[in-house]
């Protein structure tokens, strides 16, 4: 006898917890995002202890950076042609081999910079195609009007894992073990260990991820078209849909003008303005994180204030978060600068997460995975660029004119932009979605 009630059955429908994929893609991708801190923290570590030389350091990042953006659209195109499950497996398989390799050889001593070039372009293509398949996999699983809970859960759960994670790998790093008169690298220890425990946390993600199950997990083969006429297709697709061209245009300009100056900006603002130095730095972005957790879990309250007018809160979230990058100039202090980023830090996670939750309704599965690479294309592809100018402006420019230019004209341009149809008149499919 069904002894369950028709209000249980019914708020279970209403949470994305009640979806059995979903949460199995959830644990796993919660595990793995934590995983992924050691590595980010480990990875410069062995570099400088390797070689002592930053500039080696930069070479590993651009390794990894490069063929991710290059790749990007590519992912997106093999993931519609197949589906973003398998590529998703496949993409993270590859990643765990990497880091498994990359572990068994700092353990045993032998890691040469030859290794980890090699290793950090593995990292990088396969990167390329799981960001893709990531985002496209989220609308096969769960209904459409919980998809801004879903998403708000995925990337507050990624905030967590850059809140926490960090710090863990620094105290899994200074562990020392036993002393070998063969070991000449510095930390192989605990470096190897950090590596183990990502390795590990890819394995759980592929084993949680091979018992997902998605109705249509294979796609039909697109005869006779080619992976880069596939890719030319999501472009004129992507360019027939207005509003949707219209805010790819302006997700362009915001990770030119907020992506560089603060990746670049941060570091040299807390190392010349503050007392603590790289700590300085720490809280900074820890405070920016912090905010990004809370703002991904209050986008469905900000909607529904807006009464559905995402494209107006975008563009006056947008048009207050560049003058706040525009105050920046009046920091000196860490407690002042780490408030100043948790409030822009709050205001990125309400914008993102509708965004993407727009994206994802407005978007059919065929096209979702070009669409989706072409999105992560203007941020990963663009952001390293700004970056690149940044860097070379602070040569001829002061630290406070660069977040000026930077900030003042992220708020012009979100401006002008409130008074053009294309992106003032988008409005969210689903004001008010289930909370999970």
């Amino acid at each position: 006898m069904n002894t369950s009630s028709p209000a249980a059955g019914n708020a279970a429908r209403n949470s994305v917890f009640g979806n059995r994929d979903f949460t199995l893609l959830f644990g796993g991708s919660s595990i793995s995002a934590l995983g992924d801190q050691f590595t980010l923290v480990a990875l410069p570590w062995l570099v400088l202890k390797l070689t002592g030389d930053p500039a080696a350091l930069g070479v590993v990042l651009a390794t990894m950076a490069l063929p991710r953006a290059a790749f990007m659209l590519i992912g997106g195109a093999v993931v519609d042609r197949m589906s973003p499950r398998r590529v998703l497996l496949g993409a993270r398989g590859a990643n765990a081999a990497c880091i498994v390799i990359l572990a068994a050889f700092v353990l045993a001593g032998t890691i040469q910079m030859w290794m980890v070039y090699l290793l950090a372009l593995g990292i990088g293509l396969s990167t390329a195609f799981a960001y893709p398949a990531g985002s496209a996999i989220l609308p096969q699983l769960v209904q459409p009007q919980l998809l801004r809970s879903a998403n708000a859960l995925m990337m507050g759960m990624r905030q967590l894992s850059m809140i926490v994670g960090p710090v863990l790998a620094g105290f899994v790093i200074a562990t020392r073990g036993h002393d070998s008169s063969t070991q000449t690298l510095s930390d192989a220890h605990g470096l190897g260990l950090a590596f183990g425990i990502d390795a590990a946390s890819f394995l759980f993600s592929l084993a949680s991820l091979a018992m997902v199950r998605v109705r249509g997990d294979s796609h039909p083969p697109m005869a006779g078209v080619g992976v880069f006429a596939s890719i030319a297709a999501g472009f004129r697709n992507l360019w027939s849909d207005v509003p949707l061209r219209a805010f790819m245009i302006y997700a362009s300009f915001v990770s030119v003008f907020v992506g560089g100056p603060i990746q670049v900006g941060l570091p040299v603002l807390a190392d010349t303005r503050m007392n603590l130095g790289a700590a300085s730095l720490g809280i900074l972005m820890t405070a920016q994180g912090v905010g990004m957790f809370a703002g991904s879990f209050l986008s469905g309250i900000g909607t529904r204030l807006m009464r559905g007018h995402l494209g107006i809160m975008v563009l006056c979230g947008d048009a207050v978060m560049g003058l706040a990058l525009a105050a920046m100039t009046l920091v000196h202090t860490t407690h002042a600068g780490a408030l100043l980023l948790l409030f822009t830090g709050v205001l990125g996670g309400i914008v993102q997460i509708a965004i993407f939750s727009w994206i994802q309704q407005r978007v059919s599965q065929e096209m979702m995975g070009r669409t989706m690479s072409i999105l992560m294309f203007t941020f990963m592809g663009l952001g390293p660029l700004s970056a690149a100018i940044a860097g070379a402006l602070l040569k001829v420019i002061s630290l406070t004119a660069l977040f000026s230019i930077a900030g003042l004209t992220l708020t012009t341009i979100a401006l002008i932009c409130l008074g053009r149809a294309q992106m003032s008149s988008i409005r969210a499919l689903h004001p008010a979605p289930a909370k999970p």
